[in-house]
């Protein structure tokens, strides 16, 4: 087992017995990407913020409940998913006697993404995993100009001085980058989606 894993299964085993220097470390490590996911479905920071905090809140007093480390993260999304869903159906409700509709197409589609998204069938970190071993896989210079552009959020024209090649290089390593990955992950569709949200 790494250090890491290790360092995080002693420290949930603490969170389980009701260790607050635990729930910390946990509630740091998730907090700020429960915000982002909650922003992502219903535009409200301050919203975001409470329903996160509110997350948590049920997390360490459901914490006899959760059964694995990764199951925290798990429970967080669930939560998150269930009360982001109540407000945009509170949202549509209103919208219903205001007559505002420039939003329902939108709050339908958040709708139907948080719907497909199942966090049981696969956890955060697994599907991480998966996605940074499917970027593993990919040819050398294409691994390369992926890595430069979406994870070092670099420009073409940036990647392409860099590495001495043309532009359209990098446009079409990228391009079959991004086919490859869209091949391997297509299972994982709803989860891959979230994944973006959080990153």
């Amino acid at each position: 087992m790494k250090k890491t894993e290790n360092k995080e299964l002693i420290k949930f085993v603490h969170f389980k017995k009701g260790n607050e220097a635990a729930f910390e470390y946990f509630f740091y490590k998730f907090y700020n990407h429960i915000v982002g996911f909650c922003i992502q479905f219903i535009y409200d920071e301050n919203d975001a913020k409470e329903l996160a905090q509110e997350a948590f809140l049920n997390l360490w007093t459901q914490r006899e409940k959760i059964k694995t480390v990764n199951g925290i993260s798990s429970f967080l999304y669930t939560y998150s998913k269930s009360k982001c869903l109540n407000i945009i159906r509170h949202r549509k409700v209103k919208e219903k006697y205001i007559n505002q509709t420039l939003n329902k197409k939108e709050a339908q589609l958040n709708t139907e993404i948080l719907e497909s998204l199942q966090f049981d069938s696969l956890t955060i970190t697994e599907l991480e995993d998966l996605i940074f071993s499917s970027i593993e896989e990919l040819p050398k210079k294409t691994k390369e100009i992926f890595r430069r552009k979406r994870i070092d959020q670099k420009k073409n024209q940036e990647i392409a001085d860099e590495m001495n090649i043309s532009i359209k290089t990098v446009e079409v390593h990228f391009s079959n980058a991004i086919k490859v990955l869209k091949t391997k992950l297509s299972d994982y569709l709803p989860a891959i989606l979230l994944y973006l949200i959080l990153n």
